[in-house]
């Protein structure tokens, strides 16, 4: 048997106009996630109203979305007081910006436990709370890309996105309010 040492092959350049791979952002370019991906589910917001996702709380706005439950101990308070930052912020900026949380739990976060989680939050009118039956809520999870098997395991993670550009990206849900409104900003600017 005769050993040859292998060269590996070149890695092809990458386009100019690609994301970088570590920036976290999904544009058009990259093909990885578009508005068209988003299901028009059937939802109820914190005041029992019943929504279509896509319709009512998306279409031809800048949005942010999270993805919260209301017994969570752990990261889904500090993602909700820094939604509502982010919120003051955009207010204080002239943003127009549609805020949405979204349970992970939807068989235990009915509309009135959202009612009172807001609330507790202080959250103004232009940030909604969703929840629904638990297949259109894992459907509505997948489409978005963070599909969730155990609630405990959801990513803390925000997407924010300009619809009428079809321009979406993706944040760490913990960063810091003003670094997320720039993302916010960034993205509304879009055309």
């Amino acid at each position: 048997m005769e050993l040859r040492p292998v060269q590996p092959e070149p890695s092809p350049s990458p386009s100019p106009s690609a994301t970088p791979p570590d920036s976290g952002e999904i544009t058009p370019n990259t093909k990885l996630f578009s508005s068209e991906k988003i299901p028009n589910a059937h939802v109820y917001d914190q005041n029992g109203n019943q929504l279509n996702f896509y319709n009512d709380l998306v279409k031809g706005k800048t949005v942010a979305i999270n993805f919260i439950f209301t017994t969570c101990t752990a990261s889904c308070p500090p993602l909700t007081a820094t939604f509502r930052k982010v919120q003051q912020n955009a207010a204080q900026r002239g943003l127009s910006l549609q805020l949405i949380s979204i349970s992970v739990d939807p068989t235990v976060d009915t509309p009135e436990r959202l009612h009172a989680f807001a609330e507790k939050f202080n959250a103004a009118p232009g940030w909604t709370f969703v929840t629904g039956d638990k297949g259109e809520i894992d459907s509505l999870l997948n489409g978005l890309g963070a599909p969730v098997t155990n609630k405990n395991d959801h990513t803390p993670m925000i997407m924010i996105g300009n619809d009428g550009a079809d321009y979406w990206t993706r944040a760490y849900g913990l960063s810091s309010p003003s670094q997320l409104i720039e993302l916010i900003a960034s993205a509304a600017a879009r055309q």
